[in-house]
């Protein structure tokens, strides 16, 4: 497994579930995800507008706060295949893929670790954006549950 921040993780699980259900577009093809901030960089044609990261921003709050259960089922690799795009798995993962859900908001083959339910992530904070080269860059943080 990667060593991923848990609850980072699990933020970006559904920040990019956002990003495809707001503007239609694929998953973040690179990320940073550290304990303090994190990175995500889609492929895009513009900047985001104050309002659009706003509304990235609520959404995403909006699906923790749900506090939904983080599973993960094994499914074989052609089976997966018919559902979700496994190019970033590396060939060696095998012919069981581990898909990750949160709730039934997003669903995606990985291998990181998660939380087991979204209210252990705390608050998801968009902290700017930026576009260059048909590139959009998303950065956050989280703030931590009291």
């Amino acid at each position: 497994m990667k060593t991923y921040n848990p609850e980072m993780h699990t933020a970006e699980h559904v920040l990019n579930q956002t990003m495809v259900q707001l503007f239609g577009c694929d998953r973040s093809f690179s990320n940073h995800l550290e304990r303090k901030k994190s990175k995500c960089d889609y492929h895009f044609d513009r900047a985001l507008t104050v309002e659009e990261e706003r509304n990235v921003n609520t959404k995403v709050n909006e699906v923790l706060q749900q506090h939904v259960d983080v599973t993960e089922e094994l499914v074989l690799r052609d089976d997966a295949s018919q559902e979700f795009n496994l190019a970033k798995l590396p060939d060696a993962s095998g012919e069981e893929i581990r898909i990750v859900r949160v709730g039934t908001y997003d669903a995606c083959p990985c291998i990181g670790e998660h939380v087991k339910n979204t209210r252990e992530v705390g608050e998801f904070v968009l902290g700017s954006t930026s576009y260059a080269d048909g590139v959009l860059r998303i950065r956050f943080k989280l703030r931590r549950p009291q």
